[in-house]
């Protein structure tokens, strides 16, 4: 059993022998601690967050879920925390109220907290959009984006002023200090001031809301986000694009989708050899036929004959069809289109083809 002592004795030895002036037995009990963490971490955490879980699926409401949800990643950095807390005592660093490690841990502890604040934070906004949808005003839509992002924004301004603290520094003696800095900063925050006037300008007017499809300064789109700074349009290619609010503010924009109806004006070139009594039956068959048009306002139809062309009579023909989406107002132009085509064939009436005369001169 001498090789068993022996084996013990230099084992204990090694033990005792130090690696970067830190003791071996410290350096594994410190990692068998970490690993202990990972582990209850994974355990703990779920155990309770599937209890949790298995408790608010009771429930109508899906916000105990969320809530569930949100403090799931604050939950697992905090245990970490505790348990590099342990690991670095065991490895013999003073951890003390002024050390750098202290305010390492601590500062953890704070992010941890706010963190999940922060993701808590989506939940109050989601509540206040469930209430803003049983109401007929549409500037409570509108200020929704604005309580979500303002939430959020109060939350990691408090956050950062809580850990600056935490390592002895005065945000407001710091910003006060700054001198010229500070007058440059404010200048560069012009523009930033600008944009959240324009953002609130936007919320007050209400010149268009998320989901409305508006033309400004050359672009067009459908309106996905409101912010603070910029507003998110994508545009038919998909491309999204994001314009600052103080550039809308001062740009005309046209609400596409706010038009109760869509106009549709071109001119129909008729043939020179088409008598006048053809061109008159002509237009009043185009009335008629626009008139009883079940997708075409009957009180705006304009068919005239609006004057002589260079190859062709001129037929300006207006209406408005009683749809404002896109695609159905396609499909209206165009059944009007066949419609005018089968009219013309049975009357016997053609279309112009634009058409040069070349004359040559014998000399």
């Amino acid at each position: 059993m001498d090789w068993l002592n022996t084996a013990i004795n230099r084992f204990s030895e090694t033990l005792t022998d130090t690696f970067l002036s830190i003791e071996i037995w410290r350096i594994i009990v410190a990692g068998a601690i970490l690993i202990i963490t990972f582990a209850v971490r994974k355990i703990l955490v779920n155990s309770v967050l599937l209890l949790m879980k298995k408790i608010t699926a009771k429930s109508k409401q899906t916000l105990d879920d969320e809530l569930v949800n949100a403090v799931d990643p604050p939950a697992r950095l905090l245990i970490f925390t505790a348990g590099l807390f342990f690991a670095v005592r065991v490895l013999g660093f003073e951890v003390t109220d002024e050390s750098f490690l202290k305010h390492i841990i601590r500062s953890l502890i704070i992010y941890s907290v706010f963190w999940a604040i922060y993701r808590a934070a989506g939940i109050i906004s989601r509540m206040f959009e469930k209430f803003t949808k049983k109401t007929q005003s549409a500037l409570d839509d509108l200020l929704a984006p604005f309580v979500n992002k303002g939430i959020k924004a109060i939350v990691v301004i408090v956050s950062i002023s809580v850990i600056a603290k935490e390592w002895k520094y005065d945000l407001g003696a710091l910003l006060t200090g700054l001198g010229l800095g500070g007058l440059a900063f404010a200048l560069a925050a012009q523009e930033t001031l600008a944009n959240l006037f324009g953002g609130l300008a936007i919320m007050l007017d209400k010149p268009f809301n998320v989901g409305d499809y508006i033309q400004c300064e050359g672009l067009e789109g459908t309106v996905e986000d409101i912010g603070f700074r910029s507003t998110r349009i994508r545009t038919p290619d998909q491309t999204l694009v994001t314009v600052p609010n103080s550039s809308i503010a001062k740009a005309q924009v046209t609400n596409c989708s706010r038009r109760n109806k869509r106009r549709v004006k071109f001119n129909l070139p008729v043939k020179y050899g088409t008598t006048a009594e053809q061109m008159e039956k002509l237009i009043k068959r185009v009335r008629e036929m626009l008139t009883n048009h079940p997708d075409v306002h009957s009180d705006s139809v304009y068919v005239y004959l609006d004057g002589f062309g260079t190859d062709a009579y001129e037929l300006l023909i207006i209406f408005f069809t009683k749809t404002t989406n896109y695609q159905e107002y396609l499909a209206i132009k165009e059944d009007v289109n066949l419609k005018l085509m089968y009219l013309m064939d049975e009357m016997g009436i053609e279309v112009a083809i634009p058409a040069t005369s070349v004359y040559l001169e014998n000399r």
